[in-house]
């Protein structure tokens, strides 16, 4: 088989057919771009999106939940209970949100190397005061370094710096609980805690989440600010936040620090499945439509190389008839469609870098994410060799057909045919 010879026959015969291999290749070229461009917008949107909720979310969280009493009193059997009452459904009790031994079980959590940090908090309702308003809200004593490192809460401050919080009785409060009362940075808030404890704290920053029901009444301060406001001591923590290495672990490792440590404890896909689902279905169908526009392009090629064989059953005869084989024949047809899909993927994936390019410059501003100022576009190569991959299958599998066709052509009929 002279490889060279069948591509020169395979580039001859599309020049012959130039306009109609031009259609098929574009339509190659718009099925990568378009798929390109949809793949990696919604792959951006997802991503934004998981930095809203799912990366400000820890992996694995453990804590003290209220629970009702676990020893209600023994049923008696039937005989009793028709002349006797009995106490039953005894109220929960307030075992405290306290972790006990909280330090030493932290030490164990960073000794752990599945574990990349852990981040003790402090979460507590509290009542904001400023003049004449009171607002209910939740104030978070956070490590602030720790706290930074694990969810990068710097990313949605948009008055003031994280590490301002280093400062005694200061406070991050969020958008929307600043608009309600009309701060600012550098005003003073009164927060009073349901034990009647009040306390005057400076506003150091404004945080956005871009989520209204968390800017609305959610605060930051200090761990050890937020343990004077309450008058616990400095081993008080309500809740251990832990980020993992690896992310799909979450749930198995949740519970084994929950029998380990005797806490309670929820991952990220229990408490985000509803989140976790919808990403999953953007992504899903994104590529199945940019999947779609490539096999229609590959019924282009399809139709085209279909109609060329009929169009050149001599040149095909004559072919076979100076000593070419079926093989050989399949071979120019499946040259000239893998030519095709060639010149279409290149330039496919030039365009789609081109529209995503253009996608990520166009403005796109919103008072629920200051932060973001264009739209969200995801650059990963994967995207890239995914369109090309997929665009050699199609049109490999579309020359196929006409190319098997055209290797059993019999010469001898369509000389005594004509």
């Amino acid at each position: 088989m002279n490889f060279k010879l069948i591509l020169n026959i395979a580039i001859h015969l599309l020049r012959a057919r130039l306009k109609q291999s031009v259609v098929a290749a574009v339509g190659v070229t718009f099925g990568i771009a378009m798929f390109i461009s949809l793949v990696s917008f919604m792959n951006g949107l997802n991503d934004l999106l998981d930095g809203l909720m799912l990366n400000r979310t820890p992996h694995i969280l453990l804590y003290n939940e209220i629970k009702p009493s676990e020893n209600q009193p023994i049923s008696l059997s039937v005989a009793y209970q028709k002349s006797t009452h009995f106490i039953s459904s005894i109220k929960p009790k307030d075992r405290g949100k306290s972790i006990y031994n909280c330090k030493i079980i932290i030490q164990d959590l960073k000794k752990d190397k599945r574990i990349i940090d852990v981040a003790p908090k402090v979460t507590t309702p509290v009542l904001f005061n400023s003049g004449t308003i009171e607002i209910s809200g939740v104030i978070n004593g956070i490590d602030v370094l720790a706290e930074e490192k694990l969810f990068k809460i710097s990313d949605y401050i948009v008055d003031g710096k994280i590490t301002d919080l280093l400062q005694n009785n200061s406070v991050i409060i969020g958008k929307g609980l600043a608009d309600k009362m009309l701060l600012s940075k550098g005003d003073i808030i009164k927060i009073s805690t349901s034990k009647g404890n009040l306390a005057s704290l400076k506003i150091v920053g404004i945080v956005e989440i871009g989520i209204a029901d968390i800017d609305n009444i959610s605060s930051y301060t200090s761990l050890s600010t937020a343990q004077k406001l309450l008058g616990e001591p400095t081993n008080y923590i309500t809740d251990i936040q832990l980020k993992l290495f690896d992310m799909a672990s979450a749930p198995i490792l949740a519970k084994e620090f929950q029998n380990k440590y005797n806490l309670d404890s929820i991952d990220y896909q229990t408490a985000n499945s509803q989140f976790e689902t919808g990403s999953s279905v953007r992504s899903i169908i994104s590529y199945s439509v940019g999947i779609v526009l490539l096999i229609v392009a590959g019924f282009g090629i399809y139709n085209i190389l279909n109609m060329m064989i009929y169009e050149k059953m001599d040149s095909i005869a004559i072919l076979k008839a100076t000593g070419f084989s079926g093989n050989d024949v399949k071979w120019i047809f499946l040259s000239l469609s893998m030519i095709i899909g060639l010149a279409g993927g290149v330039f496919g994936l030039l365009f789609g870098f081109i529209f995503t390019h253009i996608i990520d410059i166009i403005p796109f501003e919103t008072a629920a994410l200051p932060t973001i100022k264009t739209y969200p576009i995801s650059y990963k190569v994967i995207y890239y060799v995914i369109g090309i991959a997929f665009a050699f299958f199609t049109t490999a599998i579309a020359g196929l057909f006409p190319a098997l066709k055209a290797s059993k052509i019999d010469p001898v009929e369509i000389i005594r045919g004509k």
